[in-house]
Parts: C-alpha cells; sequence; structure tokens
C-alpha cells in the first residue's frame, strides 16, 4: 500500500510538473519572441514569421530609439506618475482601510456602502472628463493620479487585512498612551508589509500602463508616457498615417523598432516585481479571506 501511494504521489508530481511547465513554456515564448525580434534584422524577421533566437543579433532598433530623448522622457514621465501615484494611493488607501477597519468609526457602514457603490457604477468618460476639466487638471501629470487615487478594491483588501491583526496589539498600546496614528505606523503598518507590498505592486503596474488616461486629458507630447509612445510606434510600424513630431520616419527592421519599445516599456516592471514576489502571494490570500 505504501509502496503504491508513493508510486502515485510520483506520478501525479510528475504530471503535475509537466503541465505547469508546459503552461509556463507557452507564457513565455510570446516575450522570447518579442525580445528576439528586437534584435534580429528586417530580412530574418520577414523570412521568420515565429522569430526566437536570431541567427544574427542587431542592436539597430535600440540605437534608434534611443538616438533621441524621446524615449527617457516618456520613461522618466511613467516612472514620476508610478512612483508618485503608488506612494499617494497607498497613503490614502492606508488611512482609509485602516478607518474603516475600526468598528468604533460612526456611520462604518454607511461610508462603505459608498466605497462599494462606486465599483457597481460610474459616472462615465464625459463626466470624468468634465471633472478633471473643471479642477484645473487638464494637460497635467495630476490628472493621471489623482482621479484613480483610490482603487476601491485593494482597499477592502487592506481593510480586510487590518481586520485580521489582533486587537490585543492595539489595546496594549492604547494602554501605554499611544494614539491612533502610533498604532498606526508602529504597529499596524509594520505588521502589514505583506498586504502593502501587494497592493503597491497593484498599483504601481496600473500607474505604469495608464493609457486611456493619458489619451484623453494630455495634448502636450512632452507630457506622455511610455505607453502612448508605445502607441505611436506601435502605428508607425504598421504603416498607418499618423501625424507626429517625435517620430516622423522610422528605418528598417520597422518590426524590430517596435518590439524593441515593447522591451523597454516592460522591463522596468520586470525588475520591480522579483523584489516584492515574496510578499505578493501571502499578501493577496491573507487580505482576501476573512478568518
Amino acid at each position: 500500500m505504501i509502496g503504491d501511494k508513493s508510486l502515485g504521489a510520483r506520478l501525479f508530481n510528475i504530471t503535475n510538473a509537466t503541465i505547469l511547465a508546459i503552461i509556463a513554456l507557452i507564457t513565455i515564448l510570446p516575450f522570447i519572441h518579442i525580445l528576439g525580434s528586437s534584435f534580429a534584422t528586417g530580412a530574418e524577421i520577414a523570412e521568420k514569421k515565429f522569430l526566437l533566437f536570431p541567427t544574427k543579433f542587431t542592436t539597430s532598433a535600440y540605437k534608434y530609439i534611443f538616438s533621441t530623448n524621446t524615449i527617457f522622457r516618456a520613461l522618466l514621465v511613467s516612472i514620476t506618475v508610478t512612483v508618485g501615484g503608488t506612494l499617494w494611493s497607498m497613503m490614502l488607501s492606508v488611512l482609509t482601510a485602516y478607518g474603516l477597519s475600526r468598528k468604533d468609526l460612526p456611520g462604518r457602514r454607511v461610508i462603505m456602502f459608498y466605497f462599494i457603490f462606486t465599483m457597481l457604477f460610474s459616472g462615465g468618460m464625459i463626466p470624468s472628463f468634465i471633472v478633471v476639466q473643471e479642477t484645473g487638471l487638464l494637460d497635467s501629470l495630476w490628472a493621471l493620479i489623482i482621479p484613480s487615487s483610490i482603487n476601491v478594491f485593494n482597499m477592502i483588501i487592506l481593510r480586510t487585512f487590518f481586520q485580521n491583526l489582533p486587537y490585543g496589539l492595539e489595546e496594549s498600546a492604547k494602554i501605554d498612551g499611544a494614539n491612533d496614528f502610533s498604532i498606526l505606523f508602529r504597529i499596524v503598518i509594520p505588521l502589514s508589509m505583506p498586504a502593502i507590498a501587494t497592493i503597491s505592486l497593484f498599483y504601481a503596474v496600473t500607474y505604469w500602463n495608464t493609457y486611456m488616461s493619458a489619451i484623453l486629458y494630455l495634448s502636450d507630447s512632452a507630457k506622455w508616457p511610455i505607453q502612448i509612445l508605445l502607441r505611436q510606434v506601435v502605428v508607425l510600424a504598421s504603416g498607418m498615417n499618423y501625424d507626429s513630431a517625435e517620430f516622423t520616419d522610422i528605418p528598417p527592421p520597422s518590426q524590430s523598432v517596435k518590439m524593441a519599445v515593447i522591451v523597454v516599456a516592460t522591463v522596468p516592471v520586470l525588475l520591480v516585481y522579483p523584489f516584492l514576489q515574496k510578499h505578493f502571494t501571502k499578501g493577496a490570500l491573507l487580505g482576501s479571506i476573512k478568518e
């Protein structure tokens, strides 16, 4: 019996590992294709429909996109919006979630209802644009941050996480004379770092991928983030007419230029994720389960 169970367990592990390996391979192949195509020559891209490893490497695409300060400016805008927006959103989300996690907060259920209501209904694109315009945020980087300051779903995860913390810790701190802010910054936040790191990653990826807000609210090309520049390059590489003062003529290989910009836009997120991965699963699970 023991031998049969061991054999069954081994077969299950082998099958599981095989399936996961296939899924991982399918997932990573598009990234390898993009990276390989960014270093390939135009002739090889035209010859092979799905290129993984180019036979002749060339950095002409990267030399082209870095030949002007356009890509650096777009990256700086995206980094500024991502860092500033993440810090701003986390500050508001933590303060809101902590307040709503307190059972002695007057009107807690009513306030929570209004937050959940925004998850189900919204004013729409045109009212949002009018609000941004009337508040003077139009054509400003703040227009990419202020309208999306708090994601209600992320705030609810933090609120649930805070509620699961032992209440005795706060009682002990209050006996020692600590106020609410001292409890939050000295006890709650240090104990909630897995959840905070996870939600920070959610916000950072959202701000980094800002696209529609930039299309709607920004008319100055000097303030465009990397995603708008990526769209511009993709449109030009596809041979479509597009009025642009930044890229007026994309030389061959145009497909390599498009792939190179995708790589440049993706690498920063890939570099940040490994530092937060250890907190990612733990924070997401603990913040989404009510014990």
